[in-house]
């Protein structure tokens, strides 16, 4: 507002306490606080009603609309977040919304078809591996058992 440094505001104060005087300084400042808290009211209320009135004006849409196209990378982006947000939120009434239905019980089945065929593999595997001979059961002659040691390092 004024451009009052410290010595001016000094210079004031000598001057009041001497025009004044010591006995009604304190009630002189009191009044100057309350008139500045008062201006200060009135000029935040004076701002908020521009702001208001821009608002409706639409001042905010047109900045927008200029900040979009001084950069474009961040209006892209911000177009993107909106696209994605459309594919994510599907009005399960619309046709979209139930073909996405359609699709997610299709993948749930075939999850679920995969997961039975793995776990029939796994038993018949399983199946498999008990028939078989295990090692202790195969009987070895004794040069194929050196053969073996030696290459465990036990010999």
């Amino acid at each position: 507002m004024f451009d009052l440094g410290w010595t001016e505001l000094l210079l004031i104060g000598i001057v009041a306490l001497i025009v004044v005087g010591p006995k009604d300084l304190p009630m002189l400042f009191r009044k100057v606080g309350q008139f500045v808290g008062k201006a200060k009211g009135m000029a935040r209320e004076f701002s908020r009603a521009m702001d208001q009135a821009a608002d409706d004006a639409g001042v905010k849409d047109i900045s927008k609309t200029i900040s979009a196209a001084t950069n474009p990378v961040k209006s892209g982006i911000d177009g993107l977040k909106t696209a994605a947000q459309d594919f994510t939120s599907i009005d399960p009434d619309s046709e979209t919304g139930k073909l996405a239905k359609e699709r997610a019980d299709a993948a749930a089945k075939i999850k679920k078809a995969a997961a039975e065929k793995a776990e029939a593999r796994l038993a018949s595997e399983a199946a498999a591996q008990a028939a078989e001979p295990k090692p202790e059961d195969v009987s070895v002659d004794a040069k194929t058992q050196e053969t073996v040691a030696e290459a465990k390092g036990e010999a």
